[in-house]
């Protein structure tokens, strides 16, 4: 039955309006996960059972496919160790640097990946590609700027920056896996599976050491945010299927999409305070995306 809902047809344009939402609603849910007293460990754990069951039915993956090429285990661990750091950085971020900031942060993070497939991967680096990365070095330094007193605030920008390399990390983890020959649904779910287990361990051992106890809220929250996790990765890979000869308007709609909602929902919501440089690189930040999409 799950498995049906894949097969469900939208227009493809909303396949990406829901990819942004669940992507940004992710971003809300680890706002608010401090204040609602969740232990992001425990919740991260969990997340990532859900998604696993979810790669699972939904897009029938299985870890046979990953795990049968000894060149995918390296970029694979990588991925089960990266997947939920980063989830945990995440959490940091937006609480000290708020959801505007760390929004762009990781759809910048791309150009990371760039970066190295020139260099380690043996694209061209073409004049454009060349164009768009200055720029969206630019816009990180505007977008994670935070002045306090004459200096820029240590605390408010380190983060948003480990979110724009990890994220770049990862990008580059699931090309190599990719490259060895493995399907994107069987790497996920492989990548997941490890990360599952990494967490739970550490869940576990801070349970029994007395550290932090088990929740059922905690529990709970991951749940929420595992469903809202693989649903942002769903429609973003519907939307591609849907357009197959467009990745480009795909690419696009996606990233600036997650830029100017996670903007609105930062600035609105939640009243995060963004100077004139930062507004200067979160344009910046969309003109950096068009660029690269340029035909």
């Amino acid at each position: 039955m799950l498995r049906s809902l894949v097969y469900l047809r939208f227009d493809p344009m909303v396949y990406i309006l829901l990819a942004v939402l669940f992507s940004v609603a992710v971003s809300v849910l680890l706002k608010l996960a401090r204040r609602a007293g969740i232990d992001i460990v425990q919740a991260v754990a969990t997340n990532y059972v859900v998604a696993s069951l979810l790669a699972w039915q939904l897009l029938g993956a299985t870890p046979q496919g990953v795990l049968a090429a000894k060149a995918t285990w390296p970029p694979l661990i990588a991925l089960g160790i990266l997947l939920p750091a980063i989830f945990v950085v995440l959490a940091q971020s937006v609480r000290t640097a708020g959801i505007v900031r760390t929004d762009v942060a990781q759809r910048l993070s791309l150009f990371v990946s760039l970066f190295a497939a020139f260099v380690f991967l043996g694209d061209v680096l073409t004049g454009q590609k060349a164009l768009g990365i200055g720029i969206a070095l630019v816009a990180v330094l505007c977008v994670l700027w935070r002045k306090q007193k004459g200096t820029a605030e240590a605390s408010g920008w380190w983060a948003p920056l480990l979110v724009f390399a990890g994220f770049g990390a990862i990008d580059i983890c699931f090309k190599l896996v990719a490259k060895a020959g493995a399907s994107f649904a069987a790497g996920l779910l492989g990548s997941f599976l490890i990360a599952l287990v990494l967490c739970w361990i550490v869940a576990l051992i801070r349970a029994v050491t007395g550290k932090v106890a088990l929740t059922t809220r905690s529990i709970g929250f991951g749940v929420l945010l595992g469903a809202f996790n693989f649903a942002n990765i769903l429609f973003y890979v519907k939307g591609h299927v849907a357009m197959p000869n467009d990745p480009s308007l795909v690419f696009a709609s996606m990233n600036v999409g997650v830029v100017v909602l996670g903007t609105l929902v930062g600035a609105l919501g939640f009243r995060e305070k963004l100077t004139a440089v930062n507004w200067v690189g979160i344009a910046l930040a969309i003109a950096a995306i068009a660029v690269m999409t340029a035909s």
